[in-house]
């Protein structure tokens, strides 16, 4: 990476922003590494495809080093594989690589909860009911990225919640994968309702701060969302 790539400007990141934007005033590295992770995560590269370095070079105006720099901490996350002499490709996700990570994922779930309503603030309660609230809104209006999004960040708000580095550094090993998987699906109405019903439930147990009754909705609550993922991951396969 060259020094006038490393020397840009460090700036707050702000959640409108989207992986097509310009790259400005922000570690170079820091910002392309989450747009690229994004695009991936929100299904604009898939799995399997090849990663069109020169593409996405001349999308956000930088030289390959910096871009094949993010690509190896994507690597190391699961989400790309690097061959050597053919480059890099989104990872094809299998059912097996689900069955071991959503259990994993399920169990730091129901633990971010349970330590989540021993140390919530009245003030996070009221955050994330008002992410509850948007969340709703964009199902109302059946907007499904929208309502992704803001139903990442109740999970993000919870697990901050819980107030425990190990648990957020396992957990964010282990959600792009989990994130990933979720765009390979289709959402049914039942689903959707279904979902939006569990998110109800979250939220009346972390009011109540009954943390044994959260870890089971959470957990509940990603086994049914593998149960969606594995029937299109397996139906893509087959395909």
């Amino acid at each position: 990476m060259s020094h006038d790539e490393t020397a840009t400007l460090t700036r707050t990141e702000t959640s409108s922003s989207t992986p097509g934007d310009p790259i400005v005033r922000r570690t170079l590295h820091d910002e392309l590494l989450e747009r690229v992770r994004q695009m991936i995560i929100d299904g604009d590269l898939i799995p399997g495809q090849k990663i069109p370095e020169k593409d996405l070079c001349e999308r956000f105006g930088v030289s390959r080093t910096p871009l094949r720099e993010a690509l190896k901490v994507l690597a190391s996350e699961g989400l790309v594989t690097l061959t050597p002499n053919r480059g890099a490709m989104i990872t094809d996700l299998t059912v097996q690589d689900l069955e071991e990570a959503f259990p994993v994922m399920g169990a730091l779930e129901a633990l971010s909860g349970e330590m989540a309503c021993a140390n919530i603030t009245d003030g996070e309660i009221a955050e994330i009911k008002g992410l509850h609230k948007q969340m709703i809104a964009h199902y109302e209006a059946g907007e499904l990225q929208p309502y992704f999004r803001t139903n990442q960040q109740i999970h993000e708000r919870i697990l901050a919640a819980a107030r425990n580095e190990t648990l957020s550094s396992l957990y964010r090993g282990l959600e792009g994968r989990i994130r990933q998987a979720r765009f390979l699906a289709n959402m049914s109405a039942s689903r959707w309702s279904q979902a939006v019903e569990e998110h109800t439930q979250m939220i009346a147990a972390l009011e109540a701060r009954d943390g044994t009754c959260l870890a089971a909705i959470l957990k509940k609550h990603l086994a049914n969302k593998f149960e969606t993922v594995k029937e299109a991951v397996a139906a893509r396969a087959n395909a």
